[in-house]
């Protein structure tokens, strides 16, 4: 956004939280006197290692930040004009985080990180197509044991950096007095253009299970029970058999309390259930599950559990198609509108009550870009015209299976300077996020007075964007 300046931009990124392996764009605009050496060359020769920061608890290496250049090297992104003194800058700001977050005894578990680094390594060897060893080598470890050590203190310095920025930022919030003056004070001149949005409807049949189908799956995890009672290991079982793409991974992990997003069904077995226990097969909108409880701690609960979703016959996907057809040739002839019919046939219980109409879940609100639709969501909609419904399409939920579906534009809304009436609850979004920045910096500043800094001589010509040197 034009409002916003490049310090405000880099410490906006930072709020949201993008933590972890690196992009060129969240490397922070420390501006450089001197620069002891670009991104240019830090291939070219190796250097002695050595200390080259402190920062309260942590030290930072030399290596380290050749480390995090080549990193983003490696995800596609030019390093050809991040030196060596903004990148210094970054990984201080991290440590500063991580450093306070021990001292607020902010609290990330070595299950947590351990089913993290799991999920991420995973991700790593699928994109690269490589191995373990491929891995090792390319990170300069000796062993598949100590990359893991690397990588776990990676995870655990990100998770507390992360941890305490969030507790940072949640605290703060906006009236709608400050959202107004936020915007008077942009100069018309720098006003944002929105892009062209669209808000949607939807209507969603799921294919009917047959009893047949779902007991199949009952007796398959019957038969695991049996299995882990003669000594097979509930893990392997979930990483061989389980359907659940979030757990899957790393054995079915999960660490719940009262308050986690989970449908009602899956917390009510896991809170009934004690230290060691496995539950009956029970049923949710996803499929069948059984749950192994590990610990109970206070209020969370740390367990593992495989779900696996009853196949849809080729009959029960017919006969789907055949009502959803049905359903548009009804609202095209005008014999009822999509809103009622969204509310008295669609399947989908999030969208169904309010006609079909889809929240965007970034924004919270109605309206969706169009450049930022996925690709399957933007193929139906992108030619249809204000009221025209797509054809019936047959969709494959990763999690609830294949669906049948057709979508409305309810409203197409052209590309247009913010607008305070039209836009209020992106401008909100700004505002809160300007709010964010200032408190996060305000923090940051703070901080720095009261925390054990050193920078090595080499790095205390850069010009930094925070006040590490406490000139």
């Amino acid at each position: 956004m034009k409002f916003i300046n490049s310090k405000n931009l880099v410490l906006l990124l930072l709020t949201l939280g993008s933590f972890g392996m690196v992009k060129a764009q969240e490397v922070t605009t420390d501006t450089v006197k001197k620069a002891p050496e670009t991104s240019k060359n830090f291939k070219g020769r190796m250097k002695i290692d050595g200390i080259i920061a402190t920062v309260g608890d942590y030290i930072i290496l030399d290596s380290d930040i050749d480390k995090n250049l080549i990193e983003i090297a490696a995800s596609g992104n030019d390093v050809s004009k991040i030196t060596r003194c903004q990148m210094l800058g970054k990984l201080m700001e991290e440590r500063l985080y991580a450093h306070q977050a021990k001292q607020d005894s902010i609290v990330v578990s070595d299950a947590e990180i351990n089913s993290t680094m799991e999920e991420k390594i995973d991700i790593m060897l699928e994109q690269s197509r490589g191995s373990m060893d491929d891995l090792v080598k390319f990170y300069k470890k000796n062993s598949e044991d100590e990359f893991r050590r690397y990588f776990f203190d990676i995870l655990k310095l990100n998770k507390l950096t992360s941890a305490m920025t969030n507790s940072i930022i949640d605290k703060v919030e906006i009236t709608p007095e400050e959202v107004r003056n936020f915007f008077v004070d942009i100069p018309k001149e720098e006003l944002p253009v929105i892009g062209d949005e669209v808000e949607i409807a939807q209507i969603v049949i799921q294919p009917k299970i047959t009893k047949e189908e779902k007991q199949k799956v009952i007796d398959k995890l019957n038969e695991f029970k049996v299995d882990i009672a003669n000594g097979s290991s509930f893990y392997s079982k979930a990483v061989l058999y389980s359907q659940d793409p979030g757990s899957k991974s790393n054995g079915g992990y999960m660490k719940v309390n009262r308050k986690s997003a989970l449908v009602k069904e899956f917390k009510e077995v896991a809170f009934s259930l004690d230290e060691g226990q496995i539950s009956e097969p029970f049923e949710t909108e996803y499929g069948f599950h059984i749950i192994y409880i590990e610990k109970i701690k206070g209020q969370d609960v740390e367990l593992r559990h495989i779900l696996i979703a009853p196949k849809v016959s080729e009959e029960a996907l017919k006969v789907a198609k055949e009502e959803i057809t049905m359903i548009r040739k009804k609202i095209v002839d005008g014999e009822i509108t999509f809103a009622d019919a969204a509310r008295s046939s669609s399947d989908e219980k999030e969208t169904k009550a309010n006609g079909g109409t889809l929240l965007n879940p970034k924004s919270l609100d109605t309206k969706f870009d169009m450049t930022k639709l996925d690709a399957v969501l933007y193929g139906q909609v992108s030619n249809l015209k204000t009221g025209e419904i797509s054809l019936p399409y047959v969709e494959d939920d990763r999690t609830k299976g294949k669906l049948y579906k057709i979508m409305m534009v309810t409203n197409r809304i052209p590309s247009h300077a913010v607008d305070y009436s039209q836009d209020y609850l992106k401008i909100k979004e700004f505002a809160l996020r300007d709010k964010q920045i200032k408190e996060v910096a305000k923090w940051t500043d703070e901080k720095i007075k009261e925390t054990y800094i050193k920078i090595n001589n080499e790095y205390r010509n850069c010009d930094f964007l925070n006040n590490w040197l406490k000139k």
